[in-house]
């Protein structure tokens, strides 16, 4: 699921982010209040069992915190898929929806290993570097997201630390499970930065749902994976949804019954600076991670990790 990314821009794919602008998609609600424009959709690009949605070096650009989005659906084999490998500089989200994950990682003294259910979230605050390996621990249908979220400079240097939770650990407000930040009154255990939210939700065929936007947010997105959602005046279906920079709030209107995430947060105001499987503000800090990552690299090939 984990992008190999470059020091340099990777081609861009923002070929595939479809603008619109057109004026008449101004919206209402039919309350009359104001609702957030989406100004462009993006269906991603397949490669294997994995759909790339958003990418550093194209959409992620335009709503970072959130820099990286893949969307998986698949029945394994028997073949490895996501060996043990490096990241810094970022936190991975993991929201699995169906199928079983089985994960390990070098944070701590001793690592940390199991296996975790469906609806259960790995949350991994990679910071100056930890090696990890995700993959399906068996041959059930295995789907959900991974997202990455750039650190703030504070953190992305700090010790790597994991967190895996269990459904019965994650609280709902309405038909949302809070995976990230706060809503609606309700916490996630997430141990995140502040300024981001980020939700998975349900809805039935016909419902309609304001998303309130916590204040500061002016990034916000939405992905689909099953049924469709209709806001201001766009029909959204198995594809990314990006709304314009604003602290409006969003209203969603199923069509089915539909299945979704949707991220919002204060934007991170710095630049991303790509190494292989890194994302950080400055040159300096991706240096150190590189090194860190290098460290423990070679102390896990030395059974030492």
């Amino acid at each position: 699921m984990d992008s190999n990314l470059q020091r340099t821009r990777a081609p861009s794919t923002a070929h595939a982010f479809t603008s619109a602008n057109d004026s008449s998609h101004a919206g209402h609600d039919p309350r009359g209040l104001a609702e957030r424009l989406v100004v462009g959709t993006s269906s991603g690009h397949r490669h294997g069992p994995v759909t790339r949605i958003v990418s550093p070096s194209d959409i992620g650009e335009l709503i970072k915190p959130f820099v990286f989005l893949d969307y998986f659906d698949f029945t394994p084999t028997a073949a490895p898929l996501f060996p043990m490998h490096p990241h810094s500089g970022i936190a991975t989200v993991t929201v699995l929806l169906d199928g079983e994950l089985k994960y390990e990682d070098t944070t701590g003294v001793h690592g940390a290993r199991g296996v975790l259910a469906a609806g259960s979230v790995e949350w991994l605050r990679a910071g100056g570097g930890v090696w990890h390996d995700a993959s399906p621990s068996n041959a059930q249908r295995f789907r959900g997201y991974q997202l990455w979220l750039a650190l703030p400079a504070a953190l992305e240097n700090a010790e790597a630390r994991s967190q895996y939770l269990a459904p019965s650990e994650l609280a709902r407000t309405g038909p949302a499970r809070v995976i990230v930040g706060t809503y609606g009154g309700i916490s996630s255990p997430v141990e995140s930065p502040q300024g981001i939210t980020y939700l998975h939700v349900h809805l039935h065929d016909g419902a309609t749902w304001r998303y309130a936007t916590p204040k500061g947010h002016t990034v916000a997105w939405t992905h689909v994976n099953q049924g469709a959602l209709v806001t201001s005046q766009h029909r959204i279906a198995s594809e990314l949804a990006v709304f314009d920079e604003s602290e409006e709030d969003i209203v969603f209107t199923a069509e089915g019954e539909t299945d979704f995430v949707i991220g919002s947060a204060v934007k991170h105001p710095h630049e991303l600076v790509l190494g292989h499987y890194s994302v950080h503000t400055s040159q300096h800090a991706l240096a150190r991670g590189e090194a860190e990552i290098s460290r423990i690299g070679k102390a896990l090939k030395a059974g030492k990790a």
